[in-house]
């Protein structure tokens, strides 16, 4: 059996490493995968080639998982290029984003201690407002990025792009469990 780059998941399916992915390419290089690692194909092969066959059917499963939702696959690739993790240099959010996020808070606070409808609709409005704020800020990037064309700076934004979104989901399902309270 011929072994496939298993380097990263981009260059595994034999696709470039971009934000922004051919769905309907990572799709059939997925299917073609399957059939060549499942490990029914190679019961007949040495017990090497099964297990390496189902190293890279799992492989493959877990790829095609991350590749394919874009959250996951932004994360991925700024872990490939060493923005994430425990070697990347994380810079703290913008002070402007982290006293907006206050505010938010503040307002889940008073939701807390005087439930309202009208004060978790405030809230909500703002959170949607931030969100359409933070997604406008890199849109084009993520759409437009790959290795090839993009810089190092693009990606400074799409990182600081993936926290403030994260941060905001946490707050998000702050205002959600409050909802079902009042």
């Amino acid at each position: 059996m011929n072994h496939p780059d298993t380097r990263n998941y981009f260059s595994f399916f034999g696709l470039p490493v971009s934000l922004s992915i051919d769905l309907p390419s990572l799709r059939k290089a997925f299917l073609e995968n399957s059939r060549r690692f499942h490990p029914d194909f190679h019961t007949l092969s040495s017990g090497d080639e099964q297990e390496k066959a189902l190293e890279l059917s799992s492989l493959n499963n877990e790829a095609f998982r991350v590749l394919s939702d874009a959250d996951a696959r932004i994360r991925y690739v700024l872990e490939l290029k060493g923005l994430l993790g425990a070697d990347s240099k994380e810079e703290k959010l913008p002070q402007d984003f982290l006293m907006e996020m206050m505010d938010l808070n503040e307002q889940i606070m008073d939701i807390q201690m005087n439930p309202s409808e009208e004060a978790l609709e405030k809230a909500r409005s703002a959170a949607a407002a931030l969100e359409r704020e933070i997604e406008s800020g890199a849109a084009g990037l993520l759409q437009t990025w790959n290795e090839s064309t993009g810089s190092a700076d693009d990606l400074n934004v799409v990182r600081d792009y993936f926290h403030k979104k994260r941060y905001l989901l946490r707050v998000k399902e702050n205002l959600t469990n409050f909802a079902s309270a009042i």
